[in-house]
């Protein structure tokens, strides 16, 4: 039994609230369990420079986590720099997200995306995927009710969850304590049309088999679907 009596294929409780910060044109913060991330959008009336004259929009990510979103205070990267895991995070949420609408559609406009973890126990690219794709349908939407599009372009959705084999058995949705003492540990991105988009999955002790890969993609195939369920 896991320590808060979840089943192996069950998520921690999702809770998100939309409008959490009124002044952007699209926010959300989106609770899985104890981790927390503030998802918000900025719409920009300008295309990246290197998209001048394609007629095409761009949506790009930024991450980042509060110092103490963890157990222990974490120095700010704006003091500090960035690291390597916060640059591969914010690229992989940029990718995702990008998979959820025809750019052309969104003629020259920057949709740039905020993700700050307010508190941080396992899962918080997930949940910040998850989160912001809803902001970003949120955003749309705002640019259509202020003309700043035409219409509505059809979204594909997109979320995100984890996976991951502790003391040989495979779970949904890691919190930290699980995460921290996985063998193996996986991040599946999927669109709500059952095709993914990203998979991250890296062996913590020793090699995995291929039937134990495909337990965790059952399970982070039934665990998405859940959420688009519950969130679209």
């Amino acid at each position: 039994m896991r320590q808060d009596n979840r089943a192996t294929d069950a998520l921690r409780p999702v809770q998100v609230d939309f409008g959490f910060q009124p002044h952007a044109e699209g926010s959300v913060l989106i609770s899985m369990g104890d981790t927390r991330v503030l998802c918000a959008v900025t719409v920009e009336d300008r295309a990246p420079p290197f998209l001048l004259g394609r007629e095409q929009g761009w949506i790009t990510a930024e991450y980042g986590m509060l110092p103490r979103a963890t157990h222990s205070r974490g120095r700010r990267e704006a003091m500090s720099g960035i690291t390597g895991r916060t640059h591969e995070i914010q690229r992989l949420i940029g990718r995702s997200l990008r998979m959820m609408v025809d750019l052309k559609q969104l003629g020259p406009h920057t949709l740039r995306v905020d993700c700050d973890v307010l508190n941080a126990d396992g899962g918080t690219r997930c949940a910040s995927i998850t989160g912001a794709a809803l902001a970003v349908r949120e955003a749309i939407g705002h640019m259509v009710a202020n003309k700043r599009l035409a219409s509505m372009p059809e979204l594909l959705p997109v979320a995100a969850v984890s996976t991951g084999i502790v003391q040989g058995k495979a779970l949904l949705d890691l919190d930290y304590s699980e995460d921290s003492n996985a063998e193996v540990d996986a991040n599946f991105v999927i669109c709500a049309d059952g095709r993914w988009i990203e998979v991250q999955s890296t062996a913590e002790g020793t090699p995995f088999a291929p039937a134990q890969f495909n337990a965790l993609a059952e399970l982070a195939t039934a665990g998405v679907e859940q959420l688009f369920a519950k969130l679209w």
